[in-house]
């Protein structure tokens, strides 16, 4: 992607979310929070950049996050169990490869917090289901670091909105 679509993406995000009333603005958040590469950390700094309270925005954005990324780690694990059967022995795709690196490097808590601002969640969490990783592990490390980083970006988006004022 360029930096211009996402950063065009960004603007359109904002401006949708700040168009709308407060009960809907919470509710985009939660769908904010489930969209890849907005996720919790950027849903919580469009929330507080338009102006909603960091105790409604962070939750909102990490829940949806949360949800969504919960829902593709239980089926990754069944669809793993289907797709293993008759594979062993077949090479890995490039990202599982690299997930697999990082894994074996950082462990569970180490990827998945650290693979947040490369990978969108919904797509490193249940990579690593797949990889064989304990799945209440990585549900435990997926909603730790989705918090932080949901938590992070609301701090920075209110000392954006503090900055301008």
């Amino acid at each position: 992607m360029s930096s211009d679509f996402v950063q065009d993406l960004f603007v359109r995000l904002t401006q949708f979310a700040a168009g709308l009333d407060s009960w809907e603005q919470v509710a985009i958040l939660l769908v904010f929070g489930a969209i890849p590469f907005i996720e919790s950390y950027f849903g919580s700094f469009i929330g507080t950049i338009v102006g909603i309270d960091p105790l409604i925005a962070v939750p909102a954005a990490v829940a949806g996050n949360i949800v969504c990324t919960f829902l593709l780690i239980a089926l990754m694990g069944r669809a793993r169990n289907a797709a293993m059967r008759g594979r062993e022995g077949r090479p890995m795709s490039k990202g599982k490869q690299r997930v697999a690196r990082y894994l074996q490097r950082f462990g569970v808590p180490g990827t998945i917090i650290l693979a947040a601002p490369f990978l969108p969640s919904q797509v490193t969490s249940p990579t690593l289901a797949a990889l064989g990783a304990r799945k209440g592990t990585v549900y435990l490390w997926t909603g730790i670091a989705t918090t932080l980083w949901g938590i992070l970006f609301g701090f920075f988006g209110v000392q954006i909105v503090e900055w301008l004022a």
